[in-house]
């Protein structure tokens, strides 16, 4: 008889249907009962949509203990943000330029401790419990910061494409409440010229 090869056990990666949203979900609730403790708790998220409703209420009480949240969500998003009294620490935008956005990016602080996620799963319940999806960490310091300067702080200081979601549960665009003599910064655009000027992804 052939011997069988076991497999390691998956100890860094999150998969759904099994355990992605289990993970999340007290992630989010560490970060926030630390903040309650006067520890200093940030979420920054970034996918395609946000439409779970056990995620969506995990993320407005983290806020609600101190936790400053930023969502740049492309598509739907069910989370009201900057509901005084309600979602005061969370901010939703969405950035609508040249091209598709596609990347999920999680990231989670609480004091000093920093995680940084990438997935292949947006926040909604089919793609927590009814799909094959996978998260995983990115512990490389320097590709982790990489990461979180392009894929996060440039979209947080995008003023030309960034559309934000407001209390009334309308879309404004940035640019708009801007002084006309004031330059937009795009942030597809920065990547562009940045990735052009350096020749990666050159064939």
């Amino acid at each position: 008889m052939a011997s069988q090869t076991r497999l390691p056990k998956l100890k860094k990666l999150w998969v759904a249907p099994f355990h992605l949203h289990d993970k999340l979900l007290a992630l989010i609730a560490a970060i926030g009962r630390a903040a309650e403790e006067g520890y200093k708790g940030r979420i920054v998220l970034k996918m395609n949509a946000l439409t779970d409703e056990a995620l969506a209420q995990a993320l407005i009480h983290a806020g609600s203990q101190g936790v400053q949240i930023d969502l740049i969500v492309r598509g739907a998003c069910i989370l009201p943000a900057q509901v005084a009294g309600f979602t005061d620490n969370i901010r939703v935008r969405s950035i609508i330029g040249r091209f598709l956005e596609h990347s999920r990016v999680f990231y989670f602080r609480s004091g000093k401790q920093e995680d940084l996620y990438l997935a292949s799963a947006d926040l909604m319940n089919r793609n927590m419990l009814r799909r094959v999806e996978v998260a995983w960490p990115v512990t490389d310091p320097v590709l982790r910061q990489r990461i979180m300067d392009e894929s996060l702080v440039a979209y947080l200081l995008d003023t030309k494409d960034a559309w934000i979601l407001c209390p009334d549960g309308r879309y404004t665009l940035l640019g708009h409440a801007l002084p006309a003599t004031q330059i937009r910064h795009s942030v597809q655009n920065s990547l562009m010229l940045r990735y052009t000027n350096s020749g990666e992804g050159a064939p």
